[in-house]
């Protein structure tokens, strides 16, 4: 019996019962295509946030105030805090790998205090504020499209100027040019809020969300204009607080020098002798995210071949019917000449087919629901991006699930006596 003959016998008895055959396939192709699915989803959030991180700019650092301990439990950003003269003097210092530095003060959302809402003739959205530098431009590599950014000389008058993000320009001005026009800024709680008049100068060109930030829903105005009218962003001894100091590095491979460098210089300003602040890079972002995402890839997949198995168990419970229901016609092929071989050849080949079948029907079935999906806006702003790897990892886990299920049943089938398979009815 050649292998020729071996598949056609396992395809006529696949096609003999159509109906079985695809019900046995079902689970199969359930749990092949919740692989491709769920793998799209996580692939492309991976890369989303990739190419947020690195939408930040290019070869940056960001230093955030630390945490101090309070019962066991580290309290972010409740540290002494970081000052804009942390950023001078890390500007002083002359280190040869940096290319820039540019301070920043927030407020707005997700602050649940320093609220801030952009009005203009009526119209207002919920925003964030930013206070910082004429430096941010080139160390965040975030350019003005239309206007002029913040100078020094808006920051030396603490001039009323602002630049609006381009979502924030959409929600006010829509299609109209906003250069020169005042918007009300407004800052604080419903109940206890101040506001004020800016000058709008500039309208900031598209860059979209990064990290957990939106970068085009936020107001930008000079560092010391923000402290001028928010109070709070001082400390006792008139130092500015800032929420983030931005480093643009020459060279990424300089990080791990970089940090230790400004490590130090901040330690010894803040007399302290271990780190009341924290250094990322955005490889330090992104290896985060990525560790993230592969933890929910692996527990999406598991879940998903939950499945694979369910669809093995089946198959291996078809095949053993099929056994018993094909019991004579065993006999028979034994009776006139084929071997044990042949006989387990013939169960497993069909066990093979039938799941081979099915993953690529879950395959095709799961690269449609990414793209329904996709077009759908289902899960929100998610990205599905079906990979040739995981699409190889499924039709691969079918074809081990149908051997391992088909491997019992043709056995007990190559097992059969002839005579007495001849005599089953």
């Amino acid at each position: 019996m050649t292998l020729a003959d071996v598949f056609l016998t396992a395809l006529a008895s696949m096609t003999s019962n159509v109906l079985r055959t695809l019900l046995t396939m079902l689970g199969i192709i359930i749990g092949i295509g919740a692989v491709i699915t769920l793998t799209a989803a996580s692939e492309g959030a991976q890369q989303g946030v990739g190419e947020r991180i690195r939408g930040l700019g290019s070869n940056l650092m960001f230093i955030r105030p630390g945490a101090v301990e309070q019962g066991g439990i580290q309290l972010p950003g409740s540290g002494p805090g970081l000052f804009l003269e942390d950023a001078r003097a890390i500007e002083a210092a002359q280190f040869p790998y940096i290319e820039g530095v540019a301070s920043q003060a927030t407020a707005g959302e997700p602050d649940p205090i320093l609220l801030t809402q952009a009005i203009y003739l009526g119209q207002n959205t919920s925003t964030s504020l930013l206070g910082t530098e004429p430096s941010y431009q080139f160390v965040r590599d975030f350019y003005v499209e239309s206007g002029r950014f913040i100078s020094e000389d808006d920051i030396t008058k603490k001039a009323l100027v602002t630049v609006l993000g381009a979502d924030v320009r959409e929600e006010l001005f829509g299609s109209d040019d906003p250069i020169g026009k005042n918007v009300r800024i407004v800052i604080g709680p419903a109940n206890f809020n101040v506001g004020f008049n800016f000058t709008v100068i500039g309208v900031m060109e598209t860059k979209g969300a990064s990290a957990a930030t939106n970068q085009d829903d936020v107001v930008i105005v000079p560092l010391p204009s923000f402290q001028a009218r928010v109070p709070f962003i001082r400390d006792p001894r008139g130092r500015t607080n800032v929420n983030q100091i931005n480093i643009k590095l020459t060279d990424r491979s300089k990080s791990e020098e970089a940090k230790d460098d400004i490590s130090a210089l901040l330690r010894q300003r803040h007399s302290v002798s271990e780190n009341d602040f924290r250094i990322q890079t955005q490889t330090d972002l992104l290896d985060t995210a990525t560790e993230v995402e592969r933890s929910l890839q692996v527990l999406v997949v598991s879940i998903a071949l939950i499945s694979l198995i369910v669809g093995g168990i089946g198959i291996m419970n078809i095949m053993l019917v099929s056994v018993t229901e094909r019991t004579r016609e065993i006999g028979i092929r034994k009776a006139v000449g084929a071997k044990r071989i042949d006989i387990l050849w013939q169960f497993l080949i069909e066990s093979f087919m039938v799941t081979m079948l099915g993953g690529t029907l879950g395959v095709i079935a799961g690269i449609g629901a990414t793209e329904i999906a996709q077009r759908f806006a289902i899960g929100g702003d998610t990205t599905y991006v079906v990979t040739p790897l995981w699409v190889l990892v499924g039709l691969v886990v079918a074809g081990i699930t149908g051997i391992i299920a088909g491997v019992y049943p043709a056995w007990r089938a190559s097992r059969l006596d002839p005579i007495e398979a001849l005599r089953h009815e």
